[in-house]
């Protein structure tokens, strides 16, 4: 594994942090207290290349690399995590699920408006009793001619209300339990689509997060996916991409928060002096930035290993496993550094303390990927 970045990698980072910056910081407090959707930005994400990034040209994406991903995921996440997890959402499950798995008719039709921004999509497969186990899908698609008629409802759909495509995993034979699982392509504006109300969140909250229901929805078989009972291993290697994505959101709220924990203890007096040259302070400083560093590591591996077509799963798993729980360790000590300032929402950290719980918990809770990790050394 290469550890120097091309001059291109450099580039797409400086591009993500210039971003988050000089634009995401100006409105992302305004945003997180009356949980608003990020509309602006995410035009400027399409406009900078960054909701199809990882999309081949021929698909009227940018052809980065998962590398570059990593990069801006993390710059984009110091500050603002919402808007990163559209651009995750974007790039992780739904157009990289599409474009290695979908016919070239599915990819003119849908991976193309996805690759360039013009339209955002949305991942569908947890459930009110099918989170962690994906295996026990509810929702329903039954043939009917040339169509499938979906029934169900879908739990914590991040983009459910600003996409226009959502990808749908369903239960179309339920004797074959996880093999029966189909997974399909349904726009949004289909007839017997319903949300629920936006989710009041302790994090992310500009992240536009419902409940979708589907009644008697009627998708055409061309919509589908791969082959008949394809949807369970479409989820699962789609996921091991997507942590990849949350593993980097995670860093970035990693870093943030420790960028402005190192700004504070230069500034704060105590006791005579700036509270970094307390050793109290500067020993949490330092194994905040180590637990950092292997973070980084294991995200960066993680994305070289896809790149080079290598086997990447496990990687993922514990990328996203530690990362995410290191996230939720040093936004705690940056919120204790900050004192009392950092329990009010001014300073940043208690919103990115609030944001990393959630990479804990969603495209596989750390106990899942404990599981998927454990699993590999038998």
């Amino acid at each position: 594994m290469d550890f120097n970045f091309t001059e291109e990698q450099l580039m797409i980072r400086d591009a993500a942090r210039d971003l988050a910056q000089r634009e995401l910081i100006l409105d992302v407090l305004e945003r997180d207290e009356h949980s608003i959707f990020p509309e602006k930005h995410v035009k400027r994400l399409a406009e900078l290349g960054f909701l199809g990034m990882m999309v081949d040209p021929k698909w009227d994406g940018g052809g980065m690399d998962t590398v570059s991903y990593v990069l801006a995921m993390e710059e984009i996440s110091k500050v603002d995590a919402s808007v990163a997890v559209i651009m995750s959402v974007s790039n992780s499950l739904v157009m990289w699920g599409i474009e290695e798995f979908g016919n070239d008719a599915q990819k003119e039709k849908y991976l193309k408006p996805l690759a360039k921004g013009e339209i955002l999509g949305a991942f569908l497969l947890s459930e009110p009793e099918a989170g962690s186990d994906a295996t026990s899908q509810r929702t329903t698609a039954k043939e009917d001619g040339d169509f499938y008629v979906l029934n169900g409802t879908k739990n914590w759909i991040s983009n459910a209300n600003c996409a226009s495509v959502y990808v749908v995993m369903a239960q179309t034979h339920p004797e074959k339990k996880h093999k029966g699982i189909n997974v399909f392509i349904v726009e949004k504006n289909s007839p017997g689509i319903a949300l629920g109300p936006h989710e009041n969140k302790m994090g992310m909250r500009s992240s536009d997060t419902h409940s979708v229901m589907f009644t008697d929805v009627r998708v055409p078989k061309e919509n589908r996916i791969g082959e008949d009972g394809f949807g369970f291993t479409f989820a699962m290697k789609t996921l091991d991409g997507g942590r990849i994505g949350i593993a980097s959101q995670a860093l970035g709220i990693a870093s943030g928060a420790f960028e402005l924990a190192v700004k504070y203890a230069k500034e704060r007096k105590a006791f005579g002096t700036e509270i970094i040259h307390h050793q109290a302070i500067a020993f949490k400083l330092a194994e905040m930035a180590v637990k950092i560093e292997n973070a980084r590591n294991l995200c960066l591996k993680a994305a070289w290993l896809k790149d080079q077509h290598k086997p990447y799963g496990l990687a993922s798993a514990m990328a996203k496993q530690y990362t995410a729980d290191i996230a939720m360790e040093v936004t705690t000590e940056a919120v204790q550094i900050h004192g009392g300032y950092g329990y009010v929402k001014e300073y940043h950290v208690e919103r990115l303390m609030r944001e990393a719980k959630l990479t804990q918990i969603y495209e596989g809770t750390s106990e899942v990927q404990k599981i998927v990790i454990s699993r590999s050394l038998f």
